[in-house]
């Protein structure tokens, strides 16, 4: 299978054993309080008040790793990730649902569940779990972007180029961040790492961004999501249909896609161009 089609698979399945485990955590602790604080360990509000995604039964990881090596596999995980969409509706047409697919081998689809089983977020460490499951999640798009060459860029900036970028921008807390092109959010990811490194504490920073592809803005969704980080992102052609036209930040951080020479940008959005209408053939001028 080609890494374009293969990275769906993986991170989605990353993505579902983080949210599971995330569950599985509070469950156990609101099962252990239930008779001191009345709490109900299968309430949905429970878990929305503690700003975790709520996971039905058959939607859990065990529940779907004990099936690993069941034919029905496929259906299994397509079923559980409708079920979390329509129980989380900020994860409503973000995850992936196509692990029915004949082409899909589900002998090795239960093969990768067992390997991704044996991450697991250890109790009351889940910043460490989450952590760990980040880094995973990233490692991979980094991967997956040197698998796809020069179409990886799309989706994925480099770590090291991301770094340099945020270090030189140096956002401070309490400030609003934008990418007008955030692929998959890793421009946001290291904006809330540079605080964390140098204010010792979580990065309280609001991120608000765009990306045009459906599929890289999935990724930004689960990315961002996997950090527990609250973004606005939507979709969007940021030159065509800007989604903040009236959005005032104090950092914008991106990586557009220069030298672009096939591209169109929304004339009647005169605010944006009080400089002037950029020459077409070349989208630099356009990003500037």
């Amino acid at each position: 299978m080609d890494a374009a089609e293969y990275k769906h698979v993986v991170l989605g399945l990353i993505f579902l054993k983080y949210i599971s485990d995330a569950f599985d955590e509070l469950f156990i602790k609101l099962d252990t309080e239930k008779e001191q604080t009345g709490a109900n360990p299968e309430d949905k509000d429970e878990y929305t008040a503690e700003r975790v995604f709520y996971v039905p039964p058959s939607a859990r990881w065990k529940w779907l790793q004990g099936r690993a090596k069941l034919p029905s596999i496929g259906k299994d995980i397509d079923d559980a990730m409708d079920s979390i969409e329509k129980d989380n509706p900020s994860l409503k047409g973000v995850l992936p649902k196509d692990y029915a697919r004949p082409a899909l081998d589900k002998q090795r689809l239960g093969e990768l569940i067992d390997l991704i089983g044996s991450i697991t977020l250890s109790k009351n460490s889940n910043n460490k779990g989450k952590d760990v499951l980040g880094f995973v999640f990233e490692y991979f798009l980094g991967q997956f972007a040197d698998a796809e060459g020069k179409k990886g860029g799309q989706f994925y900036t480099p770590q090291s180029i991301v770094k340099v970028l945020v270090d030189v921008l140096s956002p401070e807390p309490e400030k609003r961040v934008y990418d007008g092109c955030c692929g998959s959010g890793g421009m946001f990811v290291q904006s809330e790492k540079f605080i964390e490194i140098h204010e010792h504490r979580k990065g309280k920073i609001s991120i608000y961004g765009q990306e045009s592809n459906p599929t890289t803005y999935k990724l930004a969704k689960m990315n961002l999501a996997i950090r527990g980080i609250d973004a606005k992102i939507d979709l969007g052609d940021t030159l065509m249909n800007d989604k903040f036209p009236e959005l005032k930040v104090d950092y914008v951080i991106a990586n557009p896609p220069f030298n672009v020479s096939d591209y169109n940008i929304n004339k009647s959005e005169t605010h944006k161009w009080k400089y002037g209408i950029p020459p077409s053939g070349n989208a630099n001028y356009a990003w500037l």
